[in-house]
């Protein structure tokens, strides 16, 4: 197929309709019938059927169709690509990425330090789940990204910031003073207590779901969440304990829970990612330095 054939086939599986779709693409009706006749001999079948004064595809149709849509994605793709090519990157900016664990307490504050020596850049924010920030760096819509999973991708540079624990995010009252006090809190004695468990897909969630099944404890999970800063809004209000990143933890109210650090540890890593295809500025050098040094403060 050629792809003035794709196209038409698109639009036609896309509205259903001869006359629709040539007002998708702009063009006539009798040069969308043509064009579907030609692909039809070029291919040897038949790519629709007329029922009803509608067109409905054929099952070669439909088995084409999937990888017409993936055609289609990759086209975009391109486009969003060139778009960002001819937009440049003005000095004067800096576009970032970050998972919204990050978003809360760890990057306000690098924005801070980072605005205090470069207070002319302005800086657009976006928070992410991890395999978006990775295709928007990929695809040159950012300068830079940061995330706590590891990724590996032959367009990416990633470097280890910062490591924090994961820490336990206990309502009032559900331990006794002794315990708050030191500070820690294991396996078997978050057990006895309503837990509020991490999305397995979640790469904390499974690293947590491992550490459990490995120590043979069992615990009382109330109920399952996809972000960190809601299982902290739960823990909040009292459901029951949030394990989560010791960065989601910064953003607890002291007045409402008590934070503890899990035993035995368990740690995760903030990463730093940005495309290769750029060069390594020294305004994304800046802002990542201020990005340690926020993990640090908040540590």
């Amino acid at each position: 197929m050629r792809l003035r054939h794709i196209e038409v086939f698109n639009a036609v599986m896309l509205t259903g309709s001869v006359s629709a779709a040539a007002r998708m693409i702009n063009v006539t009706q009798p040069a969308v019938s043509r064009t579907l006749q030609h692909a039809e001999l070029q291919l040897g079948f038949q790519l629709f059927q007329r029922v009803g004064g509608r067109l409905r595809p054929t099952v070669e149709a439909q088995t084409l169709y999937p990888h017409i849509e993936r055609l289609f994605a990759q086209l975009d793709e391109v486009q969003r690509l060139s778009v960002s090519l001819k937009a440049g990157r003005g000095k004067g900016e800096l576009r970032v990425l970050t998972v919204l664990a990050l978003s809360y307490e760890v990057f306000p504050l690098a924005v801070r330090l980072f605005r205090e020596k470069h207070p002319a850049v302005v800086v657009h924010h976006q928070a992410l789940h991890s395999p978006q920030i990775v295709s928007g760096l990929v695809l040159q819509e950012a300068d830079v990204g940061y995330v706590f999973n590891a990724v590996t991708h032959p367009a990416l540079v990633q470097e280890q910031l910062a490591q924090r624990r994961v820490e336990c995010v206990v309502p009032k009252g559900l331990l006794g003073a002794r315990q708050v006090k030191a500070g820690t809190i294991t396996l078997a004695q978050l057990a006895r207590l309503p837990v509020i468990a991490l999305d397995g897909q979640d790469p904390l969630g499974m690293l947590l779901a491992h550490t459990v099944r490995e120590a043979g404890a069992g615990l009382n999970e109330v109920i399952t969440v996809q972000t960190y800063h809601v299982a902290l809004a739960l823990a909040h209000h009292g459901v029951g304990v949030a394990m989560v990143e010791g960065c989601t933890a910064a953003s607890a109210d002291r007045a409402r829970v008590d934070v503890l650090t899990l035993e035995p540890a368990i740690t995760t890593t903030v990463h730093m990612l940005r495309p290769t295809a750029r060069p390594h500025s020294l305004t994304t050098r800046a802002f990542t330095r201020c990005m340690q040094q926020a993990l640090q403060q908040l540590a």
